[in-house]
Formats: C-alpha cells, structure tokens, sequence
C-alpha cells in the first residue's frame, strides 16, 4: 500500500510539473525530436525541420549552432532566447528538455543550466551527472521547479566506471530522492547494451521524464543504426504500450541518428508511428 501510494506520488509530482498543452501531443503521446537530430543544422533549422517531421515538442542540446558566429546552449543572451521563443510560436512547437548536458561539477554552471530551462520555459534537464553532485542538483530541482533526467548510452566494455546504461544503477541513484529527480529513457542505447527496452522501463517506472526513441537495425550491435520506428529490433510498439500502460504521457523525442542530412521523411515515419499507435482493446 505504502509503495503504490509512493509511485503514485512521484507520477502525480511528474504530470503536475510537465504541463504541457494538448496542442503538444502526437496521438496519446507528447512527442517531437531531439535537436540532435538535426546537428549539421541551426536550431532554427531544427525548429522548422521538427515541425515539418510532424513533431510538436522538442528537446534542445547544448551546442547547436546558432548563427555563424554563435552557439545554442545555456549560455545564450535573453536576445537569442527572446529569438528561438519567436520560432517556436511560429512553428508551435513547445520546448520540453535540455541536454545531454554534464551537472554535479560546478555549482554556479549547474544553476545556469537551471536558470536557462526557466527562461524557456523548459521543464526537463538531461544529464549524466557527477553522481558526487547529486545533493545540489536536488536543491536545484526543488528551487526551480524543474526535473532531472539521468540519460543513458550504451555499455562501455572498457570503463567499468560508466554505469548509466544500467536502469537498476539509474534508480538506485534517485529513488530516494526528490520525486522531479529520475530518468531519460534512451531506448536505442538499451538496445545496443543488449537490454529488453520494456524490461528496462518496467524498472525505472515512475521515475522516467523523457524519452530519446529509437528503433535500431540490430540488437546487442553499438554499431547498429536507426530505421522509421516498427521497422527495427527496439520493440517500439511494445514501448508504446508500456508507456501507456504506465500512464507515462511522453515526451517522447525521435533521436534519429541516420541520413543526417535527408533524415526528415524518416523522422516523418517515426512520428507518423507514433501518431498512429492505438492502445489495445
């Protein structure tokens, strides 16, 4: 009783703290794309290519170009912000992350970082944290408001040290924690470490805040590659369905890693997918 009552807490804390629009959902999920998607382009490019792809929420990265002599990160004036905020209406998307971005270092660039997704008005920071860093990056996350999600990449055979890919490490590092401290779900890099990704939601559940999505060609293969969702080896339907079953709304961002220059009709079909996904009867 105790412990539905806890999960049902940290869901409750997680929805209170997204408030996202209706106008930001692709059929039952909040959906849109990582920018990193789009990194040979500026995030005004990745703005204009994400709402063409279909997507209606988007995760920013630090270090997108801005203009020629400017880069997009949380050290951007309030005159760049003012200037993406302007292509965002346009284009009605709704910003949702920010990340992958190191936090638990540097205490005055952990509170830029968090004075940035304020600014915009960007609910979710993505990081790999300095697990060291963990108290004040929850003092952090209670003064502004804003979740931190522990993103994951794949196994590293030759750092024994790297444990982020590990959903049972992720949880064990924030489940005692504040409610708005958790997970971004890299579903493809689950994959490539060679973990069911429905196994690995199913652990971390309640505590995931973001998604990166991607369907692979292999599984187990870090040199694997993404393909439309429903077309590859990560089970995105049965994610979907999990998601659902969770009552875990998104975001869900398309992290598409592939045809980097000609990704948009591929990024279509992934959003197209999701769009289209219905839970069963």
């Amino acid at each position: 009783m105790i412990k539905t009552l806890s999960l049902c807490l940290v869901l409750a804390a997680s929805l209170a703290a997204l408030a996202l629009p209706p106008s930001a959902k692709v059929g039952q999920f909040y959906a849109g794309c990582q920018a990193y998607s789009f990194r040979l382009y500026s995030v005004f490019e990745a703005i204009d290519k994400t709402a063409q792809a279909g997507g209606k929420t988007i995760e920013f990265y630090p270090g997108q170009k801005f203009d020629e002599s400017r880069k997009w990160d949380h050290q951007a004036s309030p005159e760049m912000m003012a200037k993406v905020k302007e292509a965002l209406a346009q284009k009605g998307l709704t910003p949702v992350g920010y990340g992958v971005v190191k936090l638990g270092k540097d205490a005055q660039a952990d509170r830029k970082v968090f004075e940035f997704c304020k600014a915009m008005e960007i609910g979710v920071v993505v990081t790999e944290p300095d697990v060291a860093g963990l108290d004040g990056i929850e003092a952090l996350v209670k003064e502004f408001d804003i979740k931190m999600a522990i993103h994951n990449h794949p196994k590293r055979p030759l750092d024994r040290g790297y444990l982020f890919w590990d959903p049972n490490y992720v949880l064990d590092l924030v489940k005692n924690r504040d409610a708005r401290m958790g997970a971004c779900a890299d579903i493809g890099h689950w994959v490539r470490s060679g973990l069911d990704p429905v196994d690995c939601i199913k652990i971390l559940k309640g505590r995931i805040f973001d998604s990166h999505m991607k369907d692979l060609t292999e599984f187990g293969v870090v040199k694997a590659h993404d393909v439309p969702f429903g077309q590859g080896k990560s089970k995105i339907a049965e994610v979907l369905a999990e998601y659902h079953a969770q009552g875990y709304p998104g975001p869900l961002h398309c992290e598409y890693e592939h045809h980097w220059e000609t990704s948009v009709p591929e990024i279509t079909q992934c959003l197209d997918f999701v769009r289209n996904w219905k839970p069963a009867k």
